[in-house]
């Protein structure tokens, strides 16, 4: 992967991680919501892992508890965007 690519791919999960923490920040978001969200930015932030692996981890538990039919429509709308970020990425 060319360090452009692997650059921009850092860039777009940190701004899905930023996305995110406001969901984990927010008090009006159901603790087993935001715990699933917090896994998700602790999957993202695993260097051990390649970065398809890990944005793919991601999205499959945020897409997941997107469905929640308990969450606030913020929390729903704030997911979808970081999801939307991270589906961006290409190896």
């Amino acid at each position: 992967m060319s360090s452009k690519r692997q650059k921009e791919n850092e860039e777009k999960i940190a701004k899905a991680i930023s996305t995110l923490q406001t969901v984990v920040d927010s008090t009006i978001t159901p603790r087993n919501i935001r715990k699933v969200v917090k896994d998700a930015i602790l999957m993202l932030n695993d260097t051990k892992l390649s970065i398809g692996v890990r944005v793919a981890n991601a999205i499959s538990v945020l897409d997941e508890i997107s469905q929640d039919p308990n969450m606030p429509s913020f929390s729903r709308v704030t997911i979808w965007s970081a999801l939307s970020t991270l589906e961006s990425i290409r190896e």
